[in-house]
């Protein structure tokens, strides 16, 4: 129920009706988290993982995760798609680890009654299963303990959204969105949902989406930690996702239930990647007791997260993890390995590029503010016998709101169709260096690769320092 706007979902206001009554305020409690990841399940592989470990008052690692700011995206939806209210920040006052193992996100209310919190996003944004095996994305997390009127207009979540939703902020639900634990209003109900398709309506019934929820086993979802859990596996016929709170399944949804172009259009892009946020006000909550928040609420209630952590299983070789910087010595510009790091301004043949000095890790040079039909050729490379199944490019962008782009990988000949590519906006300047990883169809051989930079503006949207392909 997260990116995107949203209308009160009847259906939801009579399922939870009856679980509005007014009940007691808890008191915060203290609970100490795991000392580390546990060690995945017999056949599972860890394949990311972030326990938040680091002294207390500090941001969470910025190799990891996407600091999300503001109201919403450059160009994108206003107030984050969904009428949430709160003012996302920075500040370690509503974002911090605490020092003992977990990440906190806190929300605050100044003496104006304005809001602020924090949203985070992890950098890989590829996470998906290995062909014929299964994904998982888990968490260890404690609700904001808050109940009753105290806590109306609180919204928590961990969730996945896909991602081609990043540089394209109009393209939801059709890429899929994942939402692995919500929570509104203080209620003792996990949520899992399922959003796809088309908004309204469409095969996912959006904007609410499928939706199951049950009650945390044993203690409420405010008052301790417990473990959220979402599956996607490709291992049975047809697929399936299916939702888990503390190892009990609670929700799924088969591939048969959906047509098949909703399906692929969710499931055969780069991969996903994983939020954690705690909105104030908006759809969900309003639809339960709308308007929210109100004088009630109370602020400084935290989301405790313990760890988030992505596993595999079966099937062929899982994503790598892009690599952030690049070796010190370029391949030669024609030639080379697609697996060594590609400088940009390596090219043979270009078209409409220029070089600048970066400010990037390693130095050198990067191609500069490339728009629609820009182009670079880069000349026998070798991608030997063991296929290619993915593309990491170095990129960054100053693009102006709602200006954004392609980043396309091509074979052999510039109008050749491509084989994979990621779309990328404003990163928060020309020298905000991300890295950006994309599947793309299996390539062995020797071939000559062709970035091509398509956008719908004419604008300047993208720089590009260096590129990789991976196994």
């Amino acid at each position: 129920m997260r990116s995107r706007p949203n209308k009160p979902s009847t259906r939801r206001r009579t399922i939870l009706s009856a679980l509005l009554a007014p009940v007691l305020v808890a008191v915060p409690l203290t609970i100490a988290a795991q000392a580390s990841v546990p060690p995945p399940a017999a056949g599972w592989t860890t394949v990311w993982s972030d326990d938040f470990d680091g002294a207390g008052g500090s941001l969470p690692s910025s190799a990891n995760w996407i600091v999300d700011t503001g109201h919403g995206y450059p160009g994108g939806p206003g107030n984050w798609g969904t009428g949430e209210i709160q003012n996302y920040t920075n500040s370690t006052s509503n974002l911090a680890l605490d020092g003992a193992g977990n990440l906190r996100i806190t929300p605050r209310r100044d003496g104006a009654g304005n809001w602020t919190s924090a949203r985070i996003e992890t950098q890989r944004s590829n996470f998906k299963p290995p062909s014929g095996g299964v994904l998982a994305i888990e968490g260890r997390i404690q609700m904001p303990n808050v109940t009753g009127n105290a806590a109306l207009g609180y919204w928590p979540a961990f969730w996945a959204l896909g991602q081609p939703y990043r540089g394209n902020y109009w393209n939801w639900p059709g890429i899929g969105e994942f939402d692995i634990m919500e929570n509104v209003n203080g209620i003792n109900s996990v949520w899992g949902v399922l959003h796809c398709g088309v908004n309204p309506g469409g095969p996912c019934n959006e904007t609410s989406g499928i939706a199951g929820n049950r009650a945390c086993p044993g203690s409420s979802c405010q008052s301790a930690f417990h473990t959220y859990r979402f599956e996607w596996d490709q291992s049975i016929s047809p697929n399936q996702f299916r939702w888990y709170v503390d190892g009990q399944q609670f929700h799924s949804v088969s591939q048969g239930q959906l047509p098949a172009d909703t399906w692929a259009n969710m499931t055969n892009h780069a991969g996903y990647f994983i939020l954690l946020n705690l909105a104030i006000g908006g759809a969900f909550p309003d639809a339960l007791n709308g308007p929210t928040p109100r004088a009630e609420t109370v602020p400084d209630r935290p989301m405790i997260v313990d760890y988030v952590a992505v596993s595999t299983k079966g099937g062929g070789t899982p994503p790598t993890t892009p690599p952030t910087t690049p070796p010190t010595t370029p391949p030669p510009g024609g030639g080379g390995s697609a697996y060594s790091t590609i400088q940009a301004e390596s090219y043979t043949q270009q078209g409409g590029t220029g070089v600048e000095t970066t400010t990037d890790s390693g130095g050198g040079q990067n191609l500069m503010q490339l728009a629609n039909g820009d182009w670079a050729m880069y000349r026998s490379i070798d991608f030997s016998s063991s296929a290619a199944h993915q593309f990491s490019g170095r990129v960054a962008s100053g693009a102006s709101g709602g200006v954004s782009g392609l980043v396309e990988v091509r074979l052999d000949n510039r109008s050749n169709a491509p084989i994979g590519s990621f779309a990328i906006a404003n990163t928060g300047g020309w020298q905000s260096w991300r890295t950006v990883p994309a599947n793309i169809g299996a390539v062995t051989g020797v071939h000559d690769v062709y970035l091509t930079f398509t956008s719908g503006q004419p604008a300047d949207f993208v720089n590009l320092n260096w590129f990789i392909f991976g196994h």
